[in-house]
C-alpha cells in the first residue's frame, strides 16, 4: 500500500498564497502521473492540476496563471503553489497519485482544507 500525507492547507485572505504539499510513503513503488483536485461543498470534486512523470503539466482553466503544480521525483512529494487566491478557490483540496511499479493503482490523500476569505 502506498500513503498520502497532505500539508499546507488553511485561512488565507484573498489575494493571498498557500502552498500544499503531498508525500507518498511506502515500500518498492514508482508513480507515474501526480495531481491535485478540490471540492467545494455540494460540488463535484474536480481536477485543479496535474504533472505527469516526464514533467508535463496540465491546469483547469480556472486556475492558469495562478496555481503551479510540482514534484520531488527524490521525495514522492508532489506540490501546488496558490498565488492570488480567490473566495471561489475555498475547497477540501485532495492529493492523487498514480502508482505504476508496486501496489499499482490510483490513491488518495486525506484532504487539507483551503478557506478564502473576502
Amino acid at each position: 500500500q502506498v500513503q498520502l500525507v497532505e500539508s499546507g492547507g488553511g485561512l488565507v485572505q484573498e489575494g493571498g498564497s498557500l502552498r500544499l504539499s503531498c508525500t507518498a510513503t511506502g515500500t518498492m513503488f514508482s508513480i507515474n502521473a501526480m495531481g491535485w483536485y478540490r471540492q467545494a461543498p455540494g460540488k463535484q470534486r474536480e481536477l485543479v492540476a496535474t504533472i505527469g512523470g516526464g514533467g508535463r503539466t496540465k491546469y483547469a482553466d480556472s486556475v492558469k496563471g495562478r496555481f503551479t503544480i510540482s514534484r520531488d521525483n527524490a521525495e514522492n512529494t508532489v506540490y501546488l503553489q496558490m498565488n492570488s487566491l480567490k473566495p471561489e478557490d475555498t475547497a477540501v483540496y485532495y492529493c492523487n497519485v498514480d502508482v505504476i511499479v508496486g501496489p499499482l493503482g490510483k490513491y488518495w490523500g486525506q484532504g487539507t482544507q483551503v478557506t478564502v476569505s473576502s
